[in-house]
């Protein structure tokens, strides 16, 4: 078995490089492959391997007809929207909260996500990558909104506002912080 598989990786090399081949039984019924020519061998017909050429993609740094460098844009956003938190979502003892942005389709390259919260950009108005974590989270009611930006600063997708709620204990009220009773 350990000559038939070496007699076989000899065969894919030899193969590989589109050489000519020569196959012969020995007296023990054993096949070899060779590219040396042996007694009693039998010339294959190897065919050149089989290549590939891939077809010519778009140029990047094309330039339009203004002669500014023209950007590469996929599809337009069909829309966008906050997946996390849900709308009028409740939390209770929340030290911080992941706010997850969608897009359908996902995001272009060079396109950047900004978080409001309460009508404040997140991240020292830097863009985030969709997904944020707010950290501390004071308690009450919030407004989360987000849009999608090209390079230029041109807003491509705004989501809709969603309101959530934080409740936190309080000495009024340690047993339930969430329901009054």
């Amino acid at each position: 078995m350990r000559k038939l598989s070496f007699t076989l990786m000899l065969l894919a090399c030899t193969l590989a490089s589109a050489a000519t081949v020569y196959r012969w039984v020995d007296e023990n019924g054993v096949i070899h492959y060779s590219d040396q020519p042996h007694a009693n061998a039998e010339k294959l017909n190897v065919h050149a391997a089989q290549t590939y050429k891939a077809a010519e993609g778009p140029q990047l740094g094309t330039r339009n007809e203004g002669g500014a460098p023209a950007q590469q844009q996929g599809p337009a956003y069909q829309g966008c929207a906050i997946l996390q938190p849900a709308d009028a979502q409740d939390f209770a003892n929340l030290d911080s909260l992941n706010i997850v942005v969608g897009t359908d389709p996902p995001l272009h390259n060079g396109d950047q996500v900004f978080i409001s919260v309460d009508g404040q950009l997140v991240n020292n108005g830097a863009p985030t990558s969709g997904q944020y974590t707010l950290t501390p989270v004071d308690r009450g009611q919030h407004t989360v909104s987000a849009s999608v930006r090209d390079s230029s600063g041109a807003v491509l997708c705004q989501t809709p506002s969603i309101t959530f709620n934080v409740r936190q204990p309080s000495i009024q009220n340690p047993v339930s912080p969430v329901r009054p009773h």
